[in-house]
């Protein structure tokens, strides 16, 4: 394995484990922000860091296409996903996350830039059966919050298919910026609309929570991930996602008491199945450039 496909791995994996804390870490600034404003909030003061980390690239990333595909996903994704954490439990928010290296390879495979081969399939549907098992059961979830976080991780997967040649010959870092920009800018009137404006004072608790959500949410495992993304396969990146529901699940039992009966423990290990056979049996193609 060449250094710059493990550094790449690696960027992956820790995006993938931090990740995790966004969930909670969302649960909590809720109770403060309205899911529009949240989104508006961490990606309006996220943006800035990243983009004077990358200033000297920032002109190369500022493409038409980039920032569409920003407004979609640091936009549209993130706000439909923050309506769905708020209205179901944290590990069925976080292990509902599941469904996306599914949603990835099966986005990839119409598209024709598929490589997965047949033990990741069987990896992809045994991680989906077990999402089966845990939405819509136990906890303070409900039926309407877990169809809202499947249709945040369906439009997550088209993203993940279209960044590689939106990435290819610009600056990563440069990429992300550009793009939590365009999503922020977009959200703000339609948060205005539909949520208003005159949130009261946070509590410490959430204040701190939003802080993390920006900083150890947001700038540090996007950045990471966009870096990885851009020199392995779609569906290698889809899988890292995974590492999300390991650490959202934990964090919803072990600080919000979700509860985890027999149905949910045996949809999580399909799930963490899949994961590892997935991951076993990706392709090792490399994207293309545009």
């Amino acid at each position: 394995m060449d250094r710059n496909r493990t550094r790449a791995l690696l960027a992956l994996t820790a995006a993938g484990l931090v990740w995790g804390l966004t969930v909670p870490l969302s649960k909590v600034a809720l109770g403060w922000l309205d899911p529009l404003w949240l989104g508006v909030a961490r990606f309006a003061i996220a943006a800035p860091i990243l983009a004077f980390v990358a200033r000297r690239a920032l002109r190369g990333a500022m493409a038409p296409r980039v920032m569409a595909w920003g407004a979609l996903f640091y936009g549209a994704v993130v706000a439909v996903q923050n309506l769905g954490i708020e209205r179901t439990s944290v590990s069925h928010a976080a292990l509902i996350v599941g469904a996306v290296p599914v949603l990835v390879a099966l986005t990839a495979l119409v598209l024709g830039r598929a490589s997965a081969g047949v033990s990741a399939w069987i990896g992809f549907v045994a991680a989906l059966l077990g999402v089966g098992l845990v939405a819509g059961s136990g906890g303070e979830a409900s039926l309407v919050g877990d169809l809202l976080m499947l249709a945040s991780g369906a439009l997550s997967a088209l993203f993940i298919v279209a960044q590689p040649r939106l990435l290819a010959e610009r600056d990563p870092v440069a990429v992300t910026a550009v793009q939590m920009a365009a999503g922020a800018i977009v959200v703000s009137p339609v948060a205005l609309l539909f949520e208003g404006v005159g949130a009261s004072a946070p509590t410490a608790t959430q204040a701190w929570a939003l802080g993390g959500l920006i900083l150890v949410g947001s700038v540090l495992p996007f950045a990471l991930y966009a870096y990885g993304q851009a020199r392995v396969s779609v569906e290698v990146a889809g899988a890292f996602v995974n590492l999300e529901p390991l650490v959202g699940a934990a964090a919803g039992a072990l600080v919000f008491q979700d509860p985890f009966g027999p149905a949910q423990t045996l949809g999580a290990a399909a799930i963490f199945i899949g994961i590892g056979l997935s991951a076993l049996g990706q392709g090792s193609r490399q994207p293309q450039p545009a």
